[in-house]
């Protein structure tokens, strides 16, 4: 009697949404597939983000008027979007790569890529909430972009009439009076707000532990508390991890490290450029009088998210490396800025204060595909403000990659091999 061959098996580093995803679309392409993580599984960024799964966050963070404001915050340690000043090399090269491409054109194609990559997850998400009921309180309300002055309202009305004009996704406008009937927990007076009801949103903490725990039930391994020290290499392929937990032995390696990549570039012989941009959040309980949709204040760059037991307000992007501390002043500035928006109260105790380094790549895309110099080694990571939003598609590109299907998504705008020199 013939024995079977031992199906192939696949290691991911990384148990953030993005890691998830992948072992996910692995462990269906048929491979045995290990999760580790120097933490929890999904305990970093993927854990207390505003959970907007977002189409219409098309525009890359390259847009024009980007690197003007990075300059600006340069003297302005309460600016939402804050660069720390540095003599970093690595950090200062990620900003000049980043304002070369800080123009229209730019934007433009890179939101080209985004677009192909946000609906591609969007309906992979609605496939997998039905096939996998996971519980995450799955939300189809569209998310709200809402102002409070008429020039700032009218400014955005050129965004929205580019995303109109070039990208296919159109937006309700509320103006007035009407935006107080549309959302009775906005405040009345404030200028008016777009709707976009094709986005989504979920309570991430919960998609992850419910995800996680149906790909356990499925046979898939997860280590947590696992250092990665060391990856050996053999011939052009990887030949083992070194972790704290001992050697680790797979076919294949997939590499979903969020805002540590760039740690690793030395060892995958690969160019990763991703630098950490940390964001904050404060949940409090949810107040009777709160909003009712998943919501933005882009004059005050603040998120706001109504859960079932809980009111999140997130936001903020600093460039000031690997800073684990959450400043008081940070929290309260988030507080500060929706005041003016709710008509609930912010200034309850906080059931949680959190903070996450986000992935952010120069050109506003993620980084997925194979390593260009070691054959069994995929990266999937660099997806900057856009983790949860574009997981599912990352992870089902991944095990495309790994096992030779044809895409589903074209995949060269993601390659490593873009940062080749």
């Amino acid at each position: 009697m013939t024995t079977p061959e031992p199906r192939p098996s696949a290691i991911v580093v990384g148990a953030g949404i993005v890691g998830i995803a992948c072992a996910h679309y692995l462990k269906q392409a048929g491979l045995r597939v290990t999760v580790i993580d120097k933490g929890t599984v999904a305990g970093a960024c993927s854990h207390a983000n505003c959970g907007y799964i977002c189409p219409s966050h098309v525009p890359p963070l390259t847009e024009p008027g980007a690197i003007r404001d990075a300059l600006k915050s340069l003297f302005n340690p309460r600016s939402p979007f804050r660069v720390k000043p540095s003599l970093n090399p690595a950090l200062l090269s990620w900003m000049w790569q980043f304002a070369r491409r800080c123009n229209h054109g730019q934007m433009l194609a890179a939101g080209e890529h985004l677009q192909s990559i946000l609906d591609a997850s969007m309906a992979e998400y609605r496939r997998l909430i039905a096939q996998e009921s996971l519980t995450c309180e799955w939300r189809e309300d569209g998310l709200l972009y809402v102002f409070r002055s008429p020039a700032a309202m009218d400014a955005f009305a050129d965004l929205d009439r580019l995303l109109t004009e070039h990208f296919g996704v159109s937006a309700r406008r509320i103006a007035g009076q009407a935006l107080h009937d549309f959302d009775a927990g906005l405040k009345q007076g404030l200028a008016g707000a777009f709707h976009y009801p094709g986005d989504t949103s979920v309570r991430p903490d919960l998609l992850n532990r419910a995800w996680a725990d149906r790909l356990r039930a499925g046979g898939v391994r997860f280590i947590e508390q696992t250092e990665l020290h060391d990856v050996a290499r053999l011939d052009g392929r990887i030949d083992r991890l070194e972790t704290s937990q001992g050697p680790l032995l797979a076919d294949t390696y997939v590499f979903a490290m969020g805002a540590w990549s760039g740690h690793w570039s030395k060892r995958l012989d690969c160019r990763i450029p991703v630098q950490p941009g940390k964001g904050y959040s404060v949940t409090v309980a949810r107040p009777a009088d709160g909003p009712r949709f998943p919501m933005l204040f882009p004059e005050h760059k603040v998120g706001i998210s109504p859960f079932e037991h809980g009111l999140r307000l997130g936001s903020m992007m600093e460039f000031a490396g690997y800073d684990a501390t959450i400043p008081p002043r940070r929290i309260q500035q988030l507080r500060d800025s929706a005041r003016p928006y709710l008509v609930a109260a912010v200034d309850g105790p906080p059931l949680e204060t959190w903070y996450g380094w986000r992935p952010m790549t120069w050109d506003s895309l993620p980084i997925i595909g194979r390593t260009p110099r070691l054959k069994n080694a995929y990266l999937a990571t660099g997806h900057n403000m856009l983790g949860l939003s574009l997981a599912p598609a990352t992870g089902r590109l991944v095990a495309e990659l790994v096992t030779g299907s044809p895409p589903h998504i074209p995949s060269e705008p993601f390659s490593p091999t873009r940062f080749v020199r």
